[in-house]
């Protein structure tokens, strides 16, 4: 019986190390991706919210409409504020999709690794998230 457990366990190479490593950067990179993505949404869905809250104002009685830019209020009409929110939103949604790209080809990577490092270790390695 001992002599099948020690057949069964496959020797991890260097070549095999620099590929368990190279998936474990890469699934940090994943991680933070995801969470960089619902950051950006969450952020689009704030402008999106903004962008009907100004709608719903009646432009003569609103007056000057404060916008954040970096860490300061600036006062603006109501059409410069709706063109700076749709301006906004366009970035941020240049930016999902831009970060959806790479999230993607990163994925492909670590799926990969992953069939050439369970098709030689099997269940001896576990590359699946916690959370699964």
């Amino acid at each position: 019986m001992a002599k099948d457990r020690g057949e069964a366990d496959a020797k991890v190479t260097y070549e095999d190390q620099k590929k368990i490593n190279l998936f474990a950067r890469k699934n940090a990179r994943f991680v933070d991706l995801k969470e960089e993505i619902e950051a950006k949404k969450k952020e689009l869905q704030n402008l999106e919210d903004a962008s009907d809250d100004l709608m719903l104002l009646d432009e003569d009685e609103a007056g000057p409409v404060p916008y954040l830019i970096g860490e300061v209020f600036v006062n603006h009409s109501m059409d410069k504020t709706q063109e700076l929110i749709d301006n906004a939103k366009e970035n941020i949604q240049a930016e999902i999709k831009k970060l959806e790209t790479t999230s993607s080809e990163i994925k492909s990577v670590m799926d990969d690794l992953k069939v050439k490092l369970y098709a030689k270790f099997g269940d001896q390695i576990n590359l699946e998230p916690d959370d699964e």
